[in-house]
């Protein structure tokens, strides 16, 4: 089995990283627009860095 290191990002930093707000991150999330994030226990979240920073790379690339 082979093992992959996996950056963890919490709300605050995922606002940093796309700019967004968190009701438009729940909302695109909603819709199916925006990487999911990942229950770690009953009220912890995260998002995986390398997730949120491709979708980043997708929008940029669209308007390039």
């Amino acid at each position: 089995m082979m093992l992959h290191r996996c950056d963890f990002v919490r709300l605050p930093q995922v606002k940093d990283m796309t700019c967004l707000s968190k009701s438009s991150i729940y909302r695109l999330m909603a819709d199916g627009d925006f990487p999911s994030q990942i229950p770690l226990g009953a009220r912890s979240v995260v998002w995986v860095r390398a997730e949120i920073e491709e979708w980043c790379s997708k929008k940029i690339a669209a308007y390039r």
